[in-house]
């Protein structure tokens, strides 16, 4: 049976290990990088390269950014008592397209989801409620995905959250069960972000 040789396999192999990338895809991203000049091969590279050295987490809100506290966070003109929880930075950027929400946010981390291992602990909800008790927030409008870990992770801090005296909403129906907010398209986040329900 015919192989690669060991440096494209190598490179298929590290493509694998991407979120949602399978063989096939990752074949095809080494014999099109092949394809390109080297000058465009460094750029990816450098870029790669650098990403840990110029992204940092926001100390307040846990979404990646070229500055602490980030754009958002330090966006005066923005309502700094609303935060909008999100699982994963992708959904803020997501949500932000809308247009529509002028408060700030916070990032989980990723969802509860006993299967994987991963437990209130694991998430950001530590610093979100240092927030909500530092800062005077008034309202937490929950975004999680409508999947079954979105649902455990919005019940767990609803429990927890009801303790404190901060208004709780979550996003309206609309986005159909087992969907992701990050692929959702604007209008149907808009909707949901309009008729957030409390909770």
């Amino acid at each position: 049976m015919a192989s690669h040789s060991p440096s494209i396999n190598k490179l298929i192999d590290e493509f694998n290990k991407l979120p949602g990338i399978g063989p096939k895809t990752s074949e095809k991203f080494v014999f099109y990088l092949l394809s390109q000049p080297k000058s465009e091969l460094n750029k990816l590279g450098q870029a790669v390269e650098h990403l840990k050295d110029k992204i940092v987490v926001c100390s307040s809100c846990q979404n990646f950014a070229e500055s602490d506290p980030c754009l958002i966070c330090r966006d005066s003109s923005r309502d700094q008592r609303a935060i909008c929880l999100v699982a994963e930075s992708p959904d803020i950027l997501a949500l932000e397209k809308t247009g529509e929400y002028r408060g700030t946010y916070h990032v989980l981390g990723g969802l509860i989801n006993a299967v994987e291992g991963i437990g209130p602990q694991d998430l950001k909800i530590k610093e979100l409620i240092n927030r909500i008790n530092k800062d005077g927030i008034r309202e937490v409008i929950i975004a999680l995905n409508p999947t079954i870990e979105g649902e455990s992770t919005t019940l767990y801090l609803t429990k927890l959250l009801k303790k404190t005296k901060v208004r709780l909403t979550k996003l309206a129906q609309g986005l159909p069960t087992g969907s992701a907010i990050e692929y959702a398209d604007e209008i149907t986040l808009s909707n949901a972000l309009k008729g957030r329900q409390p909770l």
